[in-house]
């Protein structure tokens, strides 16, 4: 089996396994939440129990690599509210070398995922930007290259700092890591 082969059902079992994890943490907020918490992720006031987090990625594996591809690397800002919902942009190059942003105002962080201390399962969910011209239907809904995301997420944090995988629907899976800005 290659590695690419590997990745490919990997990142099929972390996705399945990120949404299972989601929809169990993501419907019980439904009930209890305020009507005014979706408008939130929108707003650029901290507060005082806030956690910054910059974010980077240097690696990214394709499910099925093309010559097109080109190296794919990010760079980003995430807040985590006390509730532990997110909000954040990233500025990326794409998997074809376009400049890209993923700017996300709703998400959220179920830490100590079954009872593992550290392990930490997200989702965000926002507007992408940046696929054009002859790479606009690389993503689905697009439109003039806008197009709505999901993305989950798994990770591990050690004093702070997280590693995560991230799940890019079919396309891959991206390793990037999280450092506090603030504790």
């Amino acid at each position: 089996m290659n590695v690419l082969t590997l990745a490919h059902r990997v990142g099929k079992r972390l996705c399945a396994a990120c949404l299972i994890v989601l929809a169990a943490g993501f419907m019980p907020t439904l009930s209890h939440a305020d009507s005014g918490d979706w408008r939130d992720g929108f707003s650029l006031r901290l507060q005082p129990s806030d956690r910054l987090s910059v974010m980077f990625s240097p690696y990214t594996v394709h499910y099925s690599p093309s010559d097109e591809h080109r190296y794919v690397w990010l760079v980003g800002l995430e807040r985590e509210r006390a509730d532990h919902r997110l909000s954040g942009i990233t500025y990326f190059s794409n998997s074809f070398g376009q400049p890209s942003t993923f700017i996300y105002p709703w998400g959220k962080v179920y830490r100590n995922v079954s009872g593992i201390e550290g392990l930490y399962a997200k989702w965000s969910a926002g507007l992408l930007y940046g696929y054009v011209g002859q790479y606009k239907d690389k993503v689905p809904l697009n439109v003039n290259g806008f197009s709505p995301a999901i993305i989950p997420s798994l990770g591990y944090e050690l004093h702070g700092v997280g590693v995560q995988l991230n799940v890019l629907a079919a396309a891959g899976l991206m390793l990037q890591f999280n450092i506090p800005l603030n504790r």
